[in-house]
């Protein structure tokens, strides 16, 4: 089992949902931590408010993008290329996985049974568009992990 096999493992393990845990591997990868921001992505999880909609995976990994491209303050605007990075990782995340539905893509589930057959659905999921969201970062001049670095 590869690194980033064993973080997802551990924060799974631990009860964070797939947003969160896009998340977390990222401020992880930054060391350093932002215990409101996971807090407020746990509305992301379960398809966006336990609807299955929306994954929350996807949505994840849109705001990772954001902690790096958007607007973060009053005097700020979003970096040129943010737009091009949403579209990117949109366009890879539906045809790498075919929707962008967690319905879809995990299939009907009950979230608050026993039932928990869908994590490592999810843990696939979460791997590669973590890894995915890295390259984009990378491609329009990010240096991953430190966003004191702005392009």
């Amino acid at each position: 089992m590869d690194d980033l096999s064993l973080r997802l493992f551990r924060l799974s393990s631990a009860g964070f949902c797939c947003a969160q845990i896009m998340y977390k591997l990222a401020l992880e990868d930054e060391g350093v931590e932002n215990d409101d921001l996971i807090r407020a992505a746990q509305g992301l999880c379960r398809g966006i408010a336990d609807t299955q909609q929306t994954c929350g995976v996807l949505s994840g990994g849109i705001g990772v993008l954001g902690l790096y491209g958007a607007k973060g303050k009053e005097e700020e605007s979003a970096q040129e290329n943010f737009k091009a990075m949403l579209d990117e990782f949109h366009a890879w995340f539906t045809t790498e996985f075919g929707s962008s539905q967690c319905a879809v893509l995990i299939g009907e589930r009950d979230f608050h049974g026993l039932d928990q057959s869908y994590k490592p659905i999810c843990a696939g999921m979460i791997q590669k568009a973590y890894v995915k969201v890295y390259e984009i970062l990378q491609e329009h001049g990010y240096e991953y992990g430190n966003r004191e670095s702005m392009p």
